[in-house]
């Protein structure tokens, strides 16, 4: 998306260990990018949910693969380079693996 991320991910450690150096790291290379030393780059909003089941994994996972769909940026999404139903349908086509790796508890 030009304009946020959404991000489905299962961390074995606290968001603040990785989502602040994360955030820094992609700041400072896309204003370097754009050319905009030391702007602010993300916004200081963020949500974060806990995601309980495999169904409702699922249910996100759709949500955020579609959100290109509806944006109208690509007809399907798999055509969007930067979203997992990208990199599912080529590994699927190559070795039938679920991308990325689905819910577990």
């Amino acid at each position: 998306m030009p304009n946020h991320v959404h991000a489905l991910v299962t961390p074995r450690v606290f968001a603040t260990q990785w989502l602040g150096p994360l955030k820094g790291f992609t700041a400072h290379e896309a204003n370097r990018f754009m050319g905009q030393g030391g702007k602010p780059f993300w916004q200081e909003e963020s949500y974060d949910h806990l995601v309980r089941s495999e169904i409702e994994f699922d249910r996100i996972r759709n949500y955020i693969e579609q959100n290109p769909v509806k944006a109208g940026l690509v007809v399907a999404s798999e055509e969007f380079r930067w979203s997992s139903a990208y990199g599912r349908s080529r590994l699927k086509g190559g070795c039938g693996q679920d991308w990325p790796p689905h819910f577990s508890v």
